[in-house]
Parts: structure tokens; C-alpha cells; sequence
């Protein structure tokens, strides 16, 4: 059964467990506070936090000379520094954290705020959803690559080892990515408890980097004002327009902050942005600009050229271990992503597994993890470096930002009533620097841009062919179905055998006969003594209140109408969800209760209104969803399958 939704949001997913309490919204002790701004030092901020290792390298290598040596430098240092503070700042911890779904987040959670300000289905938004989905899980399979092998790069400099460690620096990130991809199906709540302080010691170490460079070359302060960062601009010309792609491999991770509102509140994000990971990551861009300014030469690798030979193997640990928490962050953000489009009906069921018993977050899927890997691994055989990866890193990332701030705009015109001179004031700037960055990293699409892009119109491809093929096939079988009010009147005038028991008939539209039910009719010749009607419907918010999750409509004493709603973030458990249905005065006993599953079998039609070779990718997609039973936790045991043929 295909869930019902009004709307097709998309957008980035949470790396942690749901449900944890906002900030915002609850009172909080001091100590709860201080538990959920660690959280998020550990989860929302472990991507951006790994940007100084490759950052600066990157602009600084795309740089031409000046008349004055250190003005490229300080350009550098100033864009990142501003970049750093109207993207991530003033963009996304004081403006979209304040666009908040119920408490919730990210593109998803803006989409459904969308919808709902417009008031009305939007093709539109519904295409903006799609691609930020794709484009989410463009960048999603770069970041570990890119990330893992920045870091673990750094045995290549090794004080006295780097030649000899250099042809292991790949096999190396591999061994690391690999291992991290097997223990998902373990779960990671029982090392998640790390990731908070070591990613703590991981900025208090950027810090330490930066104040022990800064000693050298003080007047590398000169880049907090933003002159330089035109100068540099408009002396490099086209070539400054085009290091602005590697400068926004500073912000790249900033998305994470809206995304993961929901499981930390706003609150605790912007104190830990504000005092502790925007500070350390300034100080840090600062000392390497320090560094550069003292030593030209090694411009080329600042952030390990400027760790002292008595920290150096210290700090690649610790930057390896940075790598893979942000790395890992993303991955369980792929799963939770996952969860919300198979929810909303972007792609067919999958196999979801629960990996913690007490945090509803903790999910693995078999599919995207595996779609992960073979990705990340491909993506090290190609490129073999950080530097080639970088060209590929970063379009993904700007499209799904532009994309947030034209949702941010629907939301603040339509829902906040916000004046044009007040959108214009604030989202006017944001908007200029979102295309600027967007139209900058296109120019990295020869170079290896293409792959998220590619990788992601496929998704789109994959996304739009099952959401028209599930309404094709709606529509197709609502045309040939006979409506349930008939059904129930035919057999009051006309009773079958009566079996003992309940019946629940799993069907997605409850106002026509489910064909599970026909079936049984025609070729059984019975009806249960409680036949229930169940339909499972997906919410445009991220949860749904148990108040609201049961609606119960008798239809007579022989049948009743169910409706079980769930939020795009939560995963459907029916057999624990109809234990409510006993309190409101449904009664059954689940162990004699048969739930009745329809099966399609599909066969291509060449009359359908969908090309053939988009029927076949549609009958591919069908085969191997997961099976009904597994995705709504209902006991194997307990269900009955009646297949039907249709063509599409």
C-alpha cells in the first residue's frame, strides 16, 4: 500500500536520533541545555568543522600574484571570514532557524511550511522538493570521500615519513570508509556519546593551531575588514569569480544547522555556533593566513604545514577522527532522509531497520547504505585525490541552499506577511550571494561538478517515475474499482458466510472496496465477523500528535473505517498504533485478527501515458520494494496476500 500525501517536500536529513526536546519549545534544565548543545558540537557542526584541513588550500590555489604578496592572502582570509558570517550567521542561524515546522528543520520541514503558506498543491514547490532531494544525496556521497581522504592526506606531509607513507594514503581512506559503512548495520547510539567532546577537542585544537600561527604574522587581522575581500575580488577578476567556489568550501555543512533544529532546538545550535565553533573556526583561518604570510611556499598545504612537529601525529588523529564523525553524520542523515521520501511517496518502500530499541532516530537502510559505499568508492578510484574531489565538491551543496532561500521567501511573503522592502532588505543580499556561489561552482562541472549533478538527475529520474506511476496506477485501478458504500449495501441484502474474527483490509483509498476484499469475497465466499477498512496516511508535518494519530469511523456493525496518520519523520507501526484504536472502543484481539494485503502484478502497456522503457523502470522499482508487511511492522503471520494483474 502506497501511503496518501497531499504534498512532496524535500530536503536534508537529521543525523541523530528524533525526538529529542526543543530547546525552544520546552523549558529546559541548564544541565539539558548543556546536554543538547553538546550534541550538536558533535553532529550538526562535524562537516563544516573539517573545511580548515582543504578550504584554504583550495583558494589559495586558484589565486594569481599580486604586487603585494600578502593582499592574495588576506583576500582569502577576508572571504571566508564573510562568507562564515552572512551564510552561516546571519542566513541560517538567525534567519531560517526561525522558519521552524512544528520544531523541525531543513528543506523538508520548509517545503511542508511552504505548502502550507501558499495554501495549495504547487508543481513548482513539488519540483524544488525533488530536486533537493537529489541534490542532498549529491552531495551526501562526496562528503565522506572527501572528507576521510582531506584528513587522512595529512600521512603524505608526515614529519620524516611522508614519502614513505604516501602510497597508503588511499588504500588507507578506503580501509577507513569501508569500516564505517559495515558498522552501520550495528548502530552507532553506542559511540555517539563521543562524538560531542571529540569534536570539542577537535575545535579547541583548530584554536590552539591558529593562536600558536598568529604570534608570527599579527597583521593578518587586517582580512576582518571586508575591503580586502573586494580588493582581492576585483583584482583577480573572472579568476576571484571562480575562487569563490573554493571559498565556499568553507560553509559547505551549513545546512546542517537548519536541518537538525528538530532534534536539538535553535537554542542550543546558536550557542554552540556563537561561542564555541564560529570563534575557533576564525581563529584557525586566521593563523593559517598568519602561516601563509610567513611561509609563501606552503601555500599550497597551509593547515598541515602549520601543525608543530610535536603535535602532528596527535592532530591527524584527531582530524581523521573529526572526518569520520562528519562522515558519519551525513550517512545517518541519508538514512533519516530516506525515511522521509519513501514517506511522502518520492520512492517506494524499503527496508528499514531499527538499531536502538530507545532512540526512534537510530535507523539503518540496507539500500542507501549500500548505494553510499559503492558510491564513495568509486569516487576515491576516480579522482585518488582531495584536490580532483574538490572540484566535485560544493555545486550540490549551493543548489540545495539556493533552493532553501526560495523557499524561505514563500514562507516570510505568504505565512509572515513580510513587505517587499523588508524581503528585499534581508533575503535580497542572501540571494545575491546564494546565486553568486550556485554560479560559481558551475564553472567545476567539467571538472567533476557533473557527478553529484549526474548522480542526482538520476535520482530525479528514479523520483519521478514512481510518483507518476503510483497516480497512474491510482487513478487506473480507482477507474475499475467499486465504491465501498455499494459493497457494504450488497452484503446487508445479501450475507456471505460469516467467519469469526476481524479483518483488516490495508488499502490506500478508504472510499472504494479494497481488492483484497473483492478477492476474498469472489473466490472465499466469506466476510469476518469485524471487517476494518485501514488506511495509512503520511502528514505534512514531521510528527503527528498521539491525539491526532486514530480516526475511527463506523460504517455499520459489520464494517468500520481506520485512519492511521504519521508525520514525515516517523516510521509507521501499525500493530503498536492499533492498540490505541482499543482505548477509543475499537475492540479486537490482534492474535485473531488476518490482515488482507492486495498485490499488484504489473505489466507494461504501450498505450500508457508513460513512454515503455519509464513502465519498465516503474515495474522494476514495484518488484523489489520492500513487502508491505515488514515496512508497517505487521506480524508475518498474520497476513494474507490476494494478487491482482494491472497494466500501467
Amino acid at each position: 500500500m502506497t501511503a496518501n500525501v497531499s504534498l512532496t517536500p524535500s530536503g536534508e536529513a537529521s543525523a541523530v536520533s528524533a525526538g529529542a526536546p526543543d530547546a525552544d519549545n520546552h523549558p529546559l534544565s541548564r544541565r539539558g541545555f548543556a546536554a543538547l548543545t553538546l550534541g550538536a558540537i558533535g553532529v550538526v557542526f562535524g562537516d563544516i568543522g573539517t573545511s580548515p584541513i582543504y578550504a584554504m588550500r583550495e583558494a589559495l590555489s586558484h589565486s594569481r600574484a599580486a604586487e603585494r604578496a600578502d593582499i592574495p592572502v588576506l583576500g582569502v582570509v577576508s572571504l571566508i571570514l564573510w562568507t562564515l558570517t552572512l551564510i552561516v550567521t546571519v542566513k541560517y542561524v538567525i534567519f531560517l532557524l526561525s522558519a521552524d515546522n512544528k520544531g523541525e528543520g531543513g528543506s523538508v520541514a520548509l517545503m511542508a511550511l511552504a505548502q502550507r503558506a501558499l495554501g495549495r498543491p504547487s508543481g513548482t514547490l513539488f519540483l524544488m522538493g525533488v530536486v533537493g532531494v537529489a541534490l542532498f544525496y549529491g552531495d551526501g556521497i562526496i562528503t565522506p570521500a572527501f572528507s576521510v581522504l582531506s584528513a587522512v592526506e595529512g600521512l603524505k606531509v608526515a614529519p620524516h615519513l611522508g614519502h614513505m607513507l604516501t602510497p597508503f594514503v588511499l588504500p588507507t581512506a578506503a580501509a577507513i570508509l569501508v569500516s564505517l559503512f559495515l558498522v552501520q548495520a550495528r548502530g552507532t547510539h553506542r559511540v555517539a556519546a563521543l562524538f560531542g567532546p571529540v569534536t570539542i577537542l577537535w575545535f579547541l585544537a583548530l584554536a590552539a593551531l591558529g593562536i600558536y600561527n598568529l604570534v608570527a604574522a599579527p597583521r593578518v587581522f587586517l582580512a576582518l575588514n571586508p575591503y580586502y575581500a573586494v580588493r582581492f575580488l576585483f583584482e583577480n577578476g573572472f579568476v576571484g569569480f571562480i575562487i569563490l567556489g573554493s571559498v565556499f568550501l568553507a560553509v559547505t555543512g551549513a545546512e546542517a544547522l537548519y536541518a537538525d533544529m528538530g532534534h536539538f532546538g535553535k537554542g542550543p545550535i546558536r550557542a554552540a555556533w556563537l561561542i564555541l565553533v564560529f570563534p575557533c573556526l576564525a581563529i584557525n583561518y586566521l593563523g593559517q593566513g598568519a602561516f601563509v604570510l610567513t611561509h609563501p611556499h606552503m601555500r599550497q598545504n597551509p593547515f598541515f604545514g602549520m601543525i608543530p612537529h610535536f603535535a602532528y601525529w596527535p592532530v591527524l588523529i584527531l582530524a581523521t577522527a573529526a572526518a569520520i564523525i562528519a562522515s558519519q553524520a551525513v550517512i545517518s542523515g541519508a538514512f533519516s532522509m530516506t525515511r522521509q521520501v519513501v514517506q511522502l511517496g518520492l520512492l517506494p518502500r524499503l527496508d528499514i531497520k531499527r538499531t536502538s530499541e530507545t532512540q526512534s532516530g537510530q535507523i539503518f537502510i540496507p539500500a542507501t547504505n549500500t548505494m553510499m559505499m559503492i558510491g564513495v568508492l568509486l569516487l576515491l578510484v576516480v579522482f585518488q585525490s582531495s584536490h580532483h574531489l574538490a572540484s566535485a565538491y560544493g555545486i550540490a551543496v549551493t543548489g540545495t541552499m539556493f533552493i532553501s532561500t526560495l523557499l524561505a521567501y514563500v514562507v516570510a511573503r505568504h505565512m509572515w506577511k513580510w513587505s517587499w522592502l523588508r524581503i528585499i532588505v534581508l533575503l535580497g543580499p542572501i540571494s545575491i550571494m546564494d546565486t553568486a556561489f550556485l554560479a560559481s561552482n558551475m564553472f567545476k562541472i567539467p571538472d567533476g561538478g557533473w557527478v553529484p549533478l549526474a548522480f542526482g538527475g538520476g535520482l530525479v529520474l528514479v523520483m519521478w517515475t514512481w510518483s507518476r506511476g503510483v497516480r497512474i496506477l491510482s487513478d487506473k485501478t480507482a477507474s475499475e474499482s467499486v465504491p465501498l458504500a455499494s459493497v457494504v449495501v450488497s452484503l446487508a441484502k445479501r450475507p456471505p458466510f460469516r467467519q469469526r474474527g476481524t479483518a483488516m483490509f490495508l488499502t490506500a483509498n478508504p472510499e472504494v472496496a479494497p481488492v483484497a476484499l473483492l478477492h476474498n469475497l469472489k473466490h472465499n465466499k466469506v466476510l469476518h465477523e469485524h471487517n476494518v477498512i485501514l488506511t495509512v496516511n503520511t502528514a505534512e508535518t514531521p510528527t503527528v500528535a498521539e491525539s491526532d494519530r486514530v480516526h475511527i469511523e463506523p460504517i455499520n456493525n459489520d464494517f468500520t473505517k481506520v485512519t492511521l496518520t504519521y508525520g514525515f519523520m516517523e516510521s509507521p507501526n501499525v500493530p503498536k498504533t492499533l492498540a490505541l484504536c482499543k482505548r477509543m472502543g475499537l475492540k479486537f484481539d490482534i492474535m485473531s485478527t488476518s490482515f488482507f494485503v492486495g498485490r499488484r502484478s504489473i505489466v507494461p502497456d504501450v498505450r500508457s501515458s508513460m513512454p515503455l522503457w519509464q513502465d519498465h523502470l516503474f515495474i522494476f522499482l514495484m518488484k523489489n520494494a520492500a513487502d508491505p508487511t515488514d515496512f508497517f511492522k505487521i506480524p508475518p503471520g498474520r497476513v494474507v496476500e490476494l494478487g491482482t494483474q494491472v497494466t500501467v
